[in-house]
């Protein structure tokens, strides 16, 4: 999935989305009436990661990729980015909060 980083303070208008405790540190958002996935937020640095689509007539760059090890074969990305596999994720987010 193509996603947006965004910092704390984002708004929805309209219905509000419906939460799951996905994890100790984060939680999925999603539509109470049709299930589309709208968010993943991290909880400890309080960040949001929107999947691209849903912001209109933006022009985002591609810095960084995650789970990398678990990439489907057939695509990769045309232009050079950060890469991190599952391991490496967990770990960074562990070490934000003061573990590992």
């Amino acid at each position: 999935m193509l996603a947006v980083h965004c910092r704390s303070g984002v708004t929805f208008s309209g219905q509000a989305p419906a939460t799951y405790r996905s994890s100790e540190w984060a939680e999925r958002g999603f539509c109470p009436t049709c299930g589309t996935h709208l968010f993943y937020h991290l909880l400890p640095s309080d960040e949001y990661v929107l999947p691209a689509g849903l912001f209109q007539d933006q022009d985002f760059e591609v810095t960084s990729q995650i789970f990398i090890d678990e990439k489907p074969g057939y695509y990769a990305l045309a232009n050079e980015t950060a890469i991190l596999t599952g391991e490496q994720v967990f770990a960074q987010f562990a070490e934000e909060q003061g573990g590992a």
